[in-house]
């Protein structure tokens, strides 16, 4: 007598379907489940439980208002973006030679995704601007990476630099010079700046290069960008050196007082920020040294004992005035 076999062959939306199922009625009241799509929640109509959040939209990230609008908008694939010499446009052939199954090509194969590759990238970068654009935004992308920039101060700075090339900006500078002070003005327009000495420890020109081509940059491309606030040095010198938000609260009050008394006027911000942040360590208990703040703000501990005599007498100024 033959055994029976079960040939039924395994469905894996069979398990997706039956948890969907499971997941109709509210797991508290059993009462009916309602999509907020505004806020990305599921939601029990009857007795108001969270069942789940943070869902994902998969729309459009895109607005339009009429039929006409939408069809000019429509598109496949990623969004466009600044940071790509092509705006992310062109195609790119993966350097793993892996199919879509994930098997190793054959050698002929391999051979002609490698021959697809070198033409591809001859394709995407056809004349000298193109090829100009690539080198500065890997640079800016890479030093963005470095000193810890989110995906807008990137973003920014690439299209500064793309301002500048089209205004011939270029010319007896070098890309990376630019790159560079494209990504130190994008970064105090956004209200994250990094000092120069930040900046020139993660790329490849000289501190007074960088200064020079910024000052060059900003004046000709009309860059409105106000005088960096050290108050916002605070958040990140305080992280990095484990203080709390209480002390971090009292180095923000420090410089606040000396904005008052006027002893701002003329200095470092990235001093400044570092002996509030040291002041307020003192004063809240959470001793840390000079060194420590010097070596995390890059600044010699000359400065922070300095400025730090200045915000005490600024702060006692203001208090028995």
């Amino acid at each position: 007598m033959s055994e029976r076999v079960n040939t039924r062959e395994w469905d894996p939306t069979q398990e997706t379907t039956e948890e969907t199922d499971e997941q109709h009625g509210c797991p508290e009241c059993g009462g009916n489940l309602a999509t907020d799509t505004e806020h990305g929640e599921t939601v029990c109509e009857d007795c108001g439980l969270v069942v789940d959040e943070d869902s994902i939209d998969r729309g459009p990230e895109w607005r339009a208002f009429d039929a006409a609008e939408k069809d000019q908008k429509s598109r496949v694939g990623a969004p466009t973006t600044n940071m790509m010499h092509d705006k992310g446009l062109s195609t790119n052939i993966d350097w793993r030679d892996k199919d879509a199954y994930g098997n190793s090509l054959s050698s002929k194969q391999r051979q002609k995704m490698q021959r697809l590759r070198k033409w591809n990238e001859r394709f995407r970068t056809r004349d000298s601007k193109e090829r100009n654009l690539k080198q500065a935004l890997g640079e800016i992308d890479r030093m963005a990476s470095a000193l810890g920039l989110p995906d807008n101060v990137r973003e920014t700075a690439s299209v500064i630099y793309r301002r500048a090339l089209d205004e011939n900006l270029l010319p007896g500078r070098s890309i990376e010079g630019v790159s560079t002070s494209a990504l130190y003005a994008a970064a105090r327009q956004a209200g994250v700046p990094r000092s120069l000495d930040e900046v020139a420890g993660v790329c490849r020109v000289e501190k007074d290069e960088i200064a020079r081509t910024y000052r060059y940059v900003a004046r000709e491309l009309g860059l409105e960008i106000a005088p960096a606030d050290p108050e916002s040095y605070v958040p990140r010198f305080a992280s990095d050196l484990d203080l709390s938000e209480e002390a971090a609260g009292r180095a923000r009050e420090l410089l606040q007082s000396a904005k008052a008394a006027g002893i701002h006027s003329g200095k470092s911000p990235v001093g400044l920020a570092a002996a509030a942040v040291y002041a307020a360590s003192l004063l809240t208990n959470e001793k840390v040294t000079q060194s420590e703040v010097g070596e995390v703000a890059d600044i010699s501990e000359v400065t922070i004992r300095n400025r730090y005599h200045e915000l005490l007498e600024a702060e006692q100024g203001l208090t028995m005035a």
